[in-house]
């Protein structure tokens, strides 16, 4: 009889380790979750603000340049009379309208409130009428319009709306109409107002005023495709050799009365003006709607467009120079933030290596013990997984779900944010099994040391650290040569080159840590005291798996200053712009209206005022020939001459970082005669030479000598200034008021500018903001900051890692050494000075590395899109990157920081536990 088999028992291993361990599963976890979220934000992120960007370049640009406008003339003349008509009825139109609407191609979509249709003249009718006003005896020309929906975008201010009497025709004699209250003021008309049209067969089509009319969104495309439409206005007469005006206006028929204008020499034709709707748009449609727009235009959607409406319709709109100019944002901009993603992405990765290096390094006598007991790497390696997975799979799902939920972009892409947070679960599942078991796939000596001072690297490691040298060179290069804004997609070599360069200077340091450690071990080995070297040596034992956490770091830092440093750039750059554009805290002028004198007794409140520290009086007079009065010709050089008051004038150079004046060269001396030492921009000086040259000025003319040159100046922009003491002008009055202080009261200032008449203020402050006005720049912006800050929070995490993967031989350490007299006063000395060495080698390499990125690198870094509104590359809109003192400094000393305050802890946690788990006879740590 045989007795049956008892099956052993056998815990499930993943329950089992899930709860032996749960911390260790937690953390991970939680570090998996803030990884995953940020990948999968990230490309959610960047789609948010493109397609938000696309929205509102569409949305906010003129009516007159975004709305697609369908035209067509009536059917020719060899059709019947009845059929013509026909086509110009409220009915028929309306129809088309339905037609046109629902056959635009995809991405094109209509917005439906702010389109319109209906019936106009293409060129003015003159008016004839004596009671219209002629500014210089010239007549009157009036467009004539029966745009739909006139009651839904207006309201009625002054008698009644126009309605058609009856079916009205070609020979109907009498059409009502209204204008706009503005039409009416400037044109003289009222309600009752008549006026006659010539036709074709001589009698007179008599259109009536009915009522005023106001409208609801005067900004809208309903009033706004047409100015006219809202607003009459005075034209110049392009046939007349002298400036002769006339006035232009459109009238308003009642809806179905289009056919009335057939037989007038107007030559009407019938619109369609289509508001494209952006709302839903993505980034990912802009070269979809920027082949449907061209196909619209010139293409196979042209011709289904006119067998709608007609054979010769035509389609106009400038919706494809908006989205041009979206795109070339877009190439500039994008390049510069994938640098960003490209250095985190680093970053996390290197820190999700280490999280597994540390709970590797935990499990090592574990591991190692399953290995002499028959263990297979594949059955460790698939038990790792297995625990590992658990964790992970669940913490990367909810780090990708946050990110799905609030940043909502419509119809965005999924599938970038499902990759990134996939990917960092693949690279944690797979990556801590296999470097565990890869590990333990040959016996390993106990207790066997790998110290960084004797450590030999490889001939494999210097092949490879070569290779990286050759990959990160090449990407500088690229860099500096190419730039970021050479073509619409990202080149990942040249985005990559802050973090190989980071990678080359982390192999670098570590080659070169070991020399200081011997040069300082051997002095420090002849003092008294025993902490100091003891500490040295423990550095020196470290193992040689120290590069890892030097790698995050050093790519953390770089990465972090390389952010900080583009947003200094682009602060830099708008501040340095709209100083240029307003040349001081303020500017009050009335160069508007010509020049205007400023009144003392403005200058004196101005002077008066909180806030305001000095007022520079400064006299503009723009294109000054440089000629005497009778030498003056068509082809004179011209140039803006400034009168300035030496004195106040320097003080608003120094107080603006231009180029400093020398006050007591440009003071008019009376031994000098009447020669006025100038200051010449080079173009004028050039022109001027040495001797004195006479020029007119508004007061008369005036003998200038230039005493010195100077590039630019603070009052204007252009590149051909003159500036001269005022007192030697005919004519002293100041036109402009440069105003420092940047706390000065902008109402205030507007409010004593408008109490002295005509003039107006604009401050630095508000030109800076005019520079931030589409959501790709801000966005991009964010992208950075969230980069500095996910930068400097895994720098500080690589840190604490690295600290807590020693910190079971830091224990026994100290616990030996209490045996032997230490003291704990000592002990956190100890540890604190062991842990030194390499944070200040991370931080001082990070000072270095990042410095040396951005020095590198900046030529090739042009940041004027991301800093500018509409900013191109050029010399007065120079956007370059420059390395951050706070970027630098910041995260490097709080790595010093961190690191103290975590070998204290450590040495305090010591101090208050027992002895008698690290002392076990037979540990070997």
């Amino acid at each position: 009889m045989t007795a049956a088999k008892i099956p052993a028992a056998c815990a499930p291993w993943v329950r089992t380790r899930l709860r032996t361990a749960p911390g260790i599963s937690a953390a991970l976890a939680v570090l998996v979750f803030l990884t995953a979220f940020l990948a999968a934000a990230f490309p959610r992120s960047v789609d948010a603000y493109e397609a938000k960007a696309l929205r509102h370049d569409i949305g906010t640009a003129s009516p007159g340049l975004s709305v697609l406008e369908v035209t067509t003339p009536p059917p020719s003349l060899a059709a019947p009379r009845a059929v013509r008509e026909q086509s110009m009825r409220e009915e028929a139109l309306a129809g088309v309208d339905r037609a046109l609407v629902k056959g635009l191609p995809s991405p094109v979509r209509a917005d439906l409130p702010r389109s319109s249709y209906g019936v106009h003249t293409s060129k003015p009718i003159v008016a004839q009428e004596a009671w219209l006003p002629r500014p210089d005896a010239m007549p009157a020309k009036l467009f004539y319009a029966a745009p739909s929906a006139l009651r839904e975008h207006s309201r009625l201010a002054e008698g009644g709306w126009p309605v058609a009497r009856g079916e009205v025709t070609a020979a109907t004699r009498e059409v009502e109409a209204a204008v706009t209250e503005e039409t009416a003021a400037e044109l003289k008309m009222k309600v009752g107002s008549t006026l006659s049209v010539p036709t074709q067969g001589g009698k007179s089509l008599t259109v009536r005023i009915t009522g005023l009319v106001t409208p609801l969104q005067p900004k809208s495309g309903y009033w706004s495709v047409d100015p006219l439409h809202r607003a009459p206005s005075l034209v110049a007469d392009p046939g007349s050799r002298t400036p002769v005006f006339y006035w232009q206006g459109t009238l308003l028929l009642a809806p179905d009365t289009g056919p009335a204008l057939l037989d007038t020499a107007g030559e009407p034709e019938l619109y369609w003006r289509v508001a494209p709707d952006p709302s839903g748009l993505t980034a990912a449609d802009a070269p979809r709607l920027r082949d449907a727009v061209a196909s619209l235009e010139n293409g196979p959607e042209l011709l289904e467009l006119r067998t709608l409406a007609g054979p010769n319709t035509t389609l106009t709109t400038d919706l494809d120079a908006i989205l041009d100019a979206y795109t070339s944002m877009r190439a500039a901009i994008s390049p510069v933030v994938t640098v960003a993603a490209v250095g985190i992405g680093a970053v996390a990765a290197v820190v999700l290596l280490m999280t597994g290096g540390l709970i590797g390094a935990r499990r090592h006598g574990e591991l190692a013990l399953l290995r002499s007991r028959g263990g297979s790497l594949r059955g460790i390696g698939g038990r790792l997984l297995a625990e590992t997975a658990v964790a992970v799979l669940p913490a990367a799902a909810l780090g990708l779900l946050p990110a799905v939920l609030v940043i909502v972009i419509g119809e965005a892409r999924w599938w970038p944010s499902v990759v990134g947070a996939a990917s960092v679960a693949v690279l944690v599942c797979v990556a801590l099994p296999l470097r565990t078991t890869l590990y333990h796939r040959r016996p390993l000596l106990h207790g066997a040391r790998e110290d960084v001072v004797n450590a030999k690297p490889s001939r494999r490691r210097t092949v490879a650290e070569l290779t990286l040298l050759v990959l990160a060179v090449g990407a500088v290069a690229a860099l500096r040569r190419r730039g970021t804004t050479t073509g619409s997609d990202a080149d990942l070599l040249v985005s990559s080159a802050p973090v190989l360069v980071g990678l080359i200077a982390a192999l670098v340091l570590v080659r070169l840590y070991p020399l200081p450690l011997r040069l300082a071990a051997r002095p420090v080995a002849r003092l008294r005291g025993a902490v100091g070297f003891l500490s040295l040596a423990r550095a020196g034992r470290t193992g040689a798996s120290g590069t890892l956490p030097l790698l995050a770091l050093l790519i953390a830092l770089t990465t972090a200053a390389f952010g900080g440093s583009v947003l200094a750039g682009v602060a830099d750059a708008r501040d340095a712009a709209a100083l240029r554009a307003v040349g001081a805290d303020a500017r009050i002028s009335g160069e508007n209206v010509g020049l205007t004198a400023v009144p003392d007794s403005l200058v004196r409140s101005v002077r008066g005022m909180d806030g305001v520290r000095d007022v520079a009086a400064v006299r503009i007079e723009y294109s000054v020939p440089l000629a005497a009065d009778l030498d003056v010709r068509g082809d004179t050089e011209r140039a803006t001459l400034l009168g300035v008051e030496p004195g106040s004038y320097a003080r608003l150079a120094g107080e603006s970082g231009q180029p400093a004046l020398p006050v007591g060269l440009l003071k008019a001396r009376r031994e000098q005669g009447d020669v006025l030492p100038a200051i010449a921009s080079p173009e004028v000086a050039e022109l001027l030479g040495d001797e004195p040259h006479t020029i007119r000025s508004e007061g008369g003319d005036i003998t200038v000598r230039v005493a010195a040159v100077r590039s630019r100046t603070s009052a204007v922009t252009d590149s051909g200034f003159l500036i001269v003491d005022s007192a030697g002008l005919p004519t002293r009055q100041p036109t402009t008021l440069m105003v420092t202080g940047a706390a000065a009261d902008g109402e205030e200032l507007r409010a004593a500018a408008q109490g002295a008449g005509q003039f107006t203020v604009r401050l630095r402050s508000e030109e800076r903001k005019a520079f931030v006005d589409t959501p790709m720049q801000s966005g991009a912006e964010r992208i950075y900051g969230a980069a500095v800050a996910a930068g400097a929070g895994y720098a500080l995490l690589a840190v604490l890692l690295s600290l807590l993967q020693t910190a079971p031989e830091r224990r026994t350490l100290l616990a030996r050494l209490r045996t032997m007299g230490l003291t704990t006063r000592q002990g956190r000395r100890l540890l604190a000075f062991e842990a030194m060495p390499q944070a200040l080698l991370a931080a001082f390499g990070g000072l270095l590395v990042g410095w040396t990125t951005i020095a590198l690198l900046a030529p090739g870094v042009d940041l004027a899109a991301l800093a500018l509104a509409g900013g191109e590359s050029g010399s007065s809109n120079a956007a370059s990157l420059r390395a951050d003192l706070w970027s630098l400094a910041l995260p490097a000393l709080g790595v010093v920081v961190l690191a103290a305050a975590v070998a204290g802890v450590q040495a305090w946690w010591a101090s208050r536990r027992g002895s008698i788990k690290e002392l076990r006879a037979g540990d070997t740590r």
